[in-house]
């Protein structure tokens, strides 16, 4: 059975599980992370170099990062609705997810730690400003996006393109910030709602 190590609150940790639920894998799950067992361990650090969750152990093998595990479960299970076999589909889907990680992530961080981690390290209020507008910004991308496939975020099918970028909007609407209002999104989030993995692991009121 898949192993996923990695506390149930972490964003990138609920990726791995919504995606699990979408495969109908059973898995068992330790938690790892602030709160739970340190992550600051030797053997925790020969399965991932980084001290960061989640990780998945599949037998003998283990990764980590968490875009990889969810794309590696997608093509294990040969599910082709979450990850096309189709090299151009496959090829919008990636980069949705990469945008996420690299894009996306990064222009939530600092109003993030400030505004829902309250961070003593995050208080300088021009950086939160510019934190926020940064990551409406980055939101307003998701909207015409939307807008323009009318459904999910690589096209008109569901992917793992929108389990990366669902969570993301969660965290976006869970935030106590001044956000503009972005229909598409309202309606791609009530979308995703509608999902059980959702409300299980991207809805389920932990930011």
């Amino acid at each position: 059975m898949l192993k996923i190590l990695g506390k149930s609150s972490s964003i990138n940790v609920r990726k791995v599980l919504w995606t699990c639920e979408e495969l109908g894998l059973p898995y068992e799950q330790e938690q790892w992370g602030a709160g739970f067992r340190s992550t600051e361990t030797e053997d925790f650090r020969a399965l991932n170099p980084n001290a960061m969750v989640p990780v998945l152990i599949d037998e003998e093998f283990v990764l980590w990062e968490s875009n990889a595990i969810c794309r590696y479960l997608a093509s294990r299970e040969a599910n082709f609705a979450l990850l096309s076999g189709d090299p151009k589909r496959r090829a919008l889907v990636e980069q949705w997810m990469d945008w996420q990680a690299t894009e996306l992530n990064n222009s939530w961080r600092y109003a993030f730690m400030a505004l829902v981690r309250q961070s003593a390290a995050h208080s300088d209020p021009a950086a939160i400003a510019a934190g926020v507008e940064g990551w409406n910004r980055h939101m307003g991308i998701v909207e015409a996006q939307l807008s323009r496939t009318g459904a999910y975020m690589a096209g008109e099918t569901f992917s793992l393109a929108d389990i990366v970028i669902g969570l993301s909007v969660n965290r976006w609407f869970m935030t106590p910030m001044r956000r503009p209002v972005l229909p598409a999104v309202e309606a791609y989030y009530e979308r995703l709602n509608e999902r059980a993995g959702y409300r299980m692991h991207g809805r389920n009121g932990m930011p």
